[in-house]
This record gives C-alpha cells, sequence and structure tokens, in this order.
C-alpha cells in the first residue's frame, strides 16, 4: 500500500511527524500536493505554513505491518 509519510517544520531545530496518509485513489490524475496540504490543515488547522510540510511516498506492506524503504546505493556502480 502507497502511504505517505507526513512532517512539519516548526522551528528551525523542531521537527514534528504528522503521520501517515495512506493514498486510497486509484486514478493518480486526483492525487495532487493540494490534498496532503489538505489533509496536515485539518490536523495543525489552517494557519499551518505549506512551506513547512513535507512528505515522502513510502511503501506499507500490510502483511507485516512494515514500511518497505527504498534501497539507497552509496558509491559507483560497475566497479569491481
Amino acid at each position: 500500500m502507497l502511504v505517505y509519510r507526513i512532517y512539519y517544520f516548526e522551528e528551525e531545530e523542531k521537527i514534528r511527524f504528522i503521520g501517515f496518509l495512506p493514498e486510497r485513489r486509484k486514478n493518480p490524475e486526483r492525487i495532487t500536493q493540494e490534498s496532503i496540504f489538505n489533509y496536515v490543515r485539518t490536523i495543525l488547522g489552517h494557519e499551518a505554513n505549506e512551506d513547512k510540510i513535507y512528505y515522502f511516498q513510502v511503501t506499507l506492506d500490510e502483511r507485516i505491518g512494515e514500511i518497505l524503504w527504498p534501497r539507497l546505493s552509496i558509491g559507483t556502480q560497475g566497479t569491481v
């Protein structure tokens, strides 16, 4: 299941984890940044600053209840 992990940067050194928002829409054209911001506003109120809202997509494995993080490769490819 595709979910959004959402954060709000309150101050320079203070980051608040807002939560997970599961993506339920089948039509990708309906998935917008504004819909994610609207979700955050329902939690924080309308005074929430859009410039301080950050999110990224992750996959949630519903069978085991864990997030499947993308694999990151560090270094150069093709070298032995």
